[in-house]
């Protein structure tokens, strides 16, 4: 797993809850190349695997936030969402902003729901 860009913790539990923090397209420290649907690839792989040390799936996931900066990328990028959840819908917010970090075109937070 990469190193945060910022001063903060990848994944908490909270409870019965996990947090994920806002996960960008990054692999080994570096941003993929491709736009919007390896950048969303990514950051959802980046998302499992915090799970994963938490003990939990994307099948737990009940809340994504998701941040775009161009809303034209909509459906390319709810394209490769639904290919990282498969079947599973959790609730979920997606909103534009002017940019994020590290110059991705998207970054997604997840919460899951994992009874201890």
């Amino acid at each position: 797993m990469s190193k945060p860009l910022g001063p903060y913790t990848p994944v908490v539990r909270a409870g019965d809850f996990i947090i994920v923090s806002g996960q960008g397209g990054l692999l080994d420290g570096i941003k993929v190349d491709g736009g919007v649907v390896p950048e969303t690839a990514q950051a959802m792989k980046n998302i499992e695997s915090l799970l994963a040390t938490m003990g939990a799936t994307m099948g737990d996931v009940v809340k994504t936030t998701c941040f775009l900066t161009d809303m034209e990328d909509y459906a390319r990028f709810n394209a490769a969402y639904v290919a990282a959840f498969g079947n599973h819908r959790p609730s979920r917010s997606c909103v534009a902003v002017a940019e994020l970090p590290a110059e991705f075109v998207v970054e997604v937070e997840a919460w899951a729901y994992k009874p201890v």
